[in-house]
């Protein structure tokens, strides 16, 4: 089937009429769909869409906007099945996953609904007689959203929900491994009753879609998930023009394991935090970080289980992790496995291509487990995206807290024991904007604070209150009543 842009209320083909083809991951001789390979004319347009639909947006009340969300909530949970089913078959990972993909985007827009009636500002004293001090929050009027594949409908609606809730129009650009899943979304918002304008979908390359979008005059705010090269990137092109930039960027997560801690509850843990959704999360875990006296232990236990691990074709509900989203991540995962070896790591198990059966026809690789690994070593440093796991043996707690906090990353981590004043030691020394304690490092929930430290952003935190930082200015207004001219730290002097 042909997908097309939706822009200005229509949806219409790139203006090249050039196209790109989506394949299934895990059967890539199944298309998923054909989409616009667009160009700068359409973003251009998208624009122009959005500034023309900008003013009545923004005039709406909050709780209006509020109920399209709520709506748009009520939509994302009449259709999870069929946006799971999508997921699955355009990205990979496994139906249980797409489900809580699908329920984060609920998730985000009822939460908003909510949100809608508590954009609060302060009303502060005034150091003079006879004057209130109040903020306001207003929007920043056209965004620019650029997501990744690996959670094709929670990430778009963790940054669509808050960037049309605070009042801004959006142009958006999906990824090109998730084109059918962002039209899906797209869809769902129009239904929920957000105007013609307001929403405009242009798909294509981050290399000429993206760039346009970093350049346009008329965008004021962008928002981008993915590696930090192209963060880098996006920061330097922004910086140009001043544009609010907000950046979630990678990460290399460890999970400490302590001689205190309890081990099953521990590998339950790091098979769930490194295999799930194949080790494409950038908060997987990526890194075993165990104290000495139980390494072994933990290390047979955890060999054990990794290879029971069912692998294939997602939308086979006794499927336990999928394919890798595309040749190009099939490639650098086979790259890390041959510069560990090199490196002198030990392969426990994994590491190679799996092709049994239905499985020759996809992207799929057997979860990988390398021991012996020192805190120094590529495979313990760099982001791999994978179904990888560098175990690394410490002495003690002191040690542990070293190699965790040793990668320019700063994400997620966690930490297992069941001394309480080690995890709270632990919890203000570990450099990370997420901790988990007594549980893996993915798990994040839609109202609280995500995002990170270092290499993994630029300060900003999407999810919770505080994505709608990203998405508006703070208004400050002083009203003064006294009916005579009063001088701030003059007046008040003496």
């Amino acid at each position: 089937m042909v997908y097309k842009n939706y822009i200005s209320g229509r949806w219409v083909s790139g203006l090249s009429e050039e196209t790109f083809v989506k394949k299934n991951p895990a059967q890539i001789d199944e298309r998923i769909g054909e989409f616009p390979k667009s160009g700068p004319r359409d973003v251009n347009l998208a624009c122009q869409a959005a500034k023309e639909a900008l003013p009545k947006w923004k005039a709406l009340p909050f709780p209006t906007r509020g109920d399209i969300m709520k709506r748009f909530g009520d939509l994302l949970t009449a259709h999870k099945e069929e946006l799971a089913a999508i997921e699955t078959r355009e990205m990979g990972k496994v139906l249980k996953e797409t489900r809580g993909d699908v329920q984060e985007g609920i998730d985000t827009a009822y939460y908003a609904f909510g949100e809608a009636r508590r954009f609060f500002g302060h009303t502060v004293p005034s150091e003079l007689q006879n004057k209130l001090c109040l903020t306001f929050r207003r929007p920043i009027g056209i965004a620019g959203l650029i997501s990744p594949w690996n959670f094709p409908v929670a990430i778009p609606c963790w940054k669509l929900v808050p960037a049309l809730l605070s009042g801004n129009t959006v142009v958006f650009k999906p990824s090109r491994e998730a084109p059918l899943s962002a039209t899906k979304v797209v869809e769902l918002l129009l239904e929920a009753g957000v105007p013609e304008g307001v929403v405009n979908l242009v798909h294509g390359s981050g290399s000429i879609v993206g760039e346009a979008i970093l350049s346009h005059p008329d965008i004021g705010v962008v928002s981008f998930t993915g590696s930090v090269e192209t963060g880098r990137r996006i920061a330097e092109v922004c910086g140009k023009t001043l544009k609010r930039v907000s950046l979630e960027l990678g990460g290399k997560n460890g999970q400490i394991v302590l001689a205190d801690a309890n081990l099953e509850l521990a590998v339950e843990g790091v098979l769930w935090g490194a295999f799930g959704t194949t080790g494409q999360r950038c908060t997987a875990t990526s890194r075993l970080i165990v104290e000495e006296s139980i390494y072994d232990r933990l290390l047979s236990t955890l060999e054990e289980r990794v290879k029971n691990i069912k692998i294939g074709n997602g939308l086979n509900e006794e499927i336990q992790m999928g394919p890798l989203v595309s040749e190009k991540q099939l490639a650098k995962v086979k790259e890390y496995i041959k510069i560990g070896k090199n490196e002198g790591a030990t392969l426990v198990c994994g590491g190679e291509q799996y092709t049994e059966g239905e499985c020759a026809k996809g992207y799929f690789f057997k979860p990988t487990i390398f021991s012996d690994v020192t805190p120094d070593m590529r495979i313990a440093k760099e982001e791999i995206f994978g179904p990888v796991l560098s175990v690394i043996r410490v002495k003690n707690l002191d040690e542990a807290i070293k190699v965790i906090n040793g990668v320019s990353y700063g994400l997620s981590s966690s930490i297992y024991t069941q001394d309480i004043n080690k995890a709270l030691k632990a919890r203000e020394r570990i450099e990370a904007g997420i901790t988990y304690i007594n549980g893996p490092t993915i798990g994040a929930e839609c109202h609280l604070p995500f995002g990170g430290l270092k290499d993994t952003g630029n300060g900003h935190r999407e999810g919770g209150w505080t994505v709608y930082e990203i998405f508006t200015e703070i208004q400050t207004v002083y009203i003064d009543y006294s009916g005579k001219l009063q001088k701030a730290q003059i007046d008040t002097e003496g």
